[in-house]
């Protein structure tokens, strides 16, 4: 997973280059709708975070944009326990997505993505510990462009990797999430 977060790094930092032209920046945020999935999880653990960060579009083709972006991601879950409420798991994400343009606003989203857990915090204890500091997870989504550079975004986030640092269980980040953006 690493090799290959790698050598799509260099193929869009790459492309990016070539095509220095058909480069554009923008800043995006929205709502995110989070839980894990895994030992001891219902479906009723859902939460609303929020998500904001930067991003760039690189054009590759009239068809084709690698969009690689930069994300504070609000995750976690809902515990279901009165005493511990909800665990915000906080991430800094790296989504490095491909882009399908099915017409000249519509895009098809694809990409997978590196996360980097920031914080923990649960009722009042810090659950830093019990949670792995890397997490990697694939986007699949839609996208629609303005061209004013206004853009909206819905995408899920499904977790590859295991998240939970305690022996026996395995746990995944689920999130789904919905952005208004802006290209400069």
């Amino acid at each position: 997973m690493k090799k290959l977060l790698l050598v799509t790094a260099i193929t869009i930092f790459g492309a990016a280059t070539v095509n220095a032209q058909d480069v554009k920046f923008g800043i995006k945020g929205g709502l995110n709708f989070a839980t894990i999935t895994g030992d001891n999880t219902s479906k009723d653990q859902i939460i609303t975070a929020f998500n904001f960060g930067a991003m760039a579009e690189i054009k590759i083709s009239e068809k084709f944009s690698f969009q690689p972006e930069v994300l504070y991601s609000g995750q976690g879950y809902d515990t279901g326990i009165d005493s511990e409420g909800i665990i915000a798991l906080n991430y800094l994400n790296i989504p490095l997505i491909a882009k399908y343009y099915v017409t000249k606003r519509l895009s098809l989203e694809a990409g997978p993505q590196i996360g980097f857990l920031l914080s923990t915090k649960g009722g009042t204890q810090d659950y830093k510990d019990l949670f792995k500091t890397t997490d990697f997870g694939v986007n699949f989504g839609l996208g629609y462009k303005l061209d004013n550079g206004l853009n909206f975004g819905a995408r899920y986030v499904l977790g590859l990797s295991n998240i939970n640092d305690v022996g026996g269980m395995t746990n995944k980040n689920s999130v789904l999430q919905f952005t208004v953006g802006y290209f400069f």
